[in-house]
């Protein structure tokens, strides 16, 4: 089911991403946007989560931070206009995304036909704690691919569901 509006798919449904480990989220120091930051077995990627594009590369970091696991925060450096920049990655090895957002928004993680994880967008309280009849839209049903990872960036303008192989990136902002 898409997301409701405001929200917008900034990677069309399951951008492929091979070997997906975890996700993090850093602030674009020259436009303000978020960036999504991609941890795989293939390296690590940078994207804009506004326009989807992807901004950096590394198919061959540096093996003391190829992967979560190596750092007690769970953080990696980060790329591109974030160079040298910690970023935490939520994923495979632990952490996590924000359930929510400073205006309502909620994330859940409901697994009614377990081992499948489904990734349900509500606003109110999320759909555990909520009131009887708050809509909640389900964005994403992992059926295919184990999930990594789901919730809000910082800003809580982004909602990114990563799998072990793919990234799902919706966005409020405005397109210009």
């Amino acid at each position: 089911m898409p997301a409701p509006e405001p929200w917008r798919p900034v990677l069309d449904n399951r951008t492929s991403v091979g070997g997906l480990l975890g996700i993090g989220f850093a602030t674009d120091p020259g436009t303000g946007h978020d960036l999504a930051m991609v941890v795989s077995t293939d390296g690590h990627g940078l994207f804009d989560a506004f326009t989807g594009e992807k901004i950096a590369r590394d198919r061959d970091p540096d093996p003391g931070t190829s992967t979560p696991d190596r750092h007690p925060d769970l953080v990696r450096p980060g790329l591109g206009p974030i160079t040298g920049v910690p970023v935490r990655i939520a994923g495979l090895f632990g952490g996590g995304l924000r359930s929510g957002s400073s205006d309502g928004w909620t994330v859940d993680v409901v697994s009614p036909e377990w081992p499948h994880d489904r990734v349900v967008l509500s606003t109110g309280h999320g759909i555990h704690k909520g009131q009887a009849g708050e809509p909640w839209w389900p964005v994403c049903d992992a059926d295919y691919s184990e999930l990594r990872a789901a919730g809000f960036s910082p800003s809580g303008q982004t909602l990114a569901v990563a799998t072990s192989s793919d990234l799902t990136l919706w966005t409020r902002r405005a397109p210009h």
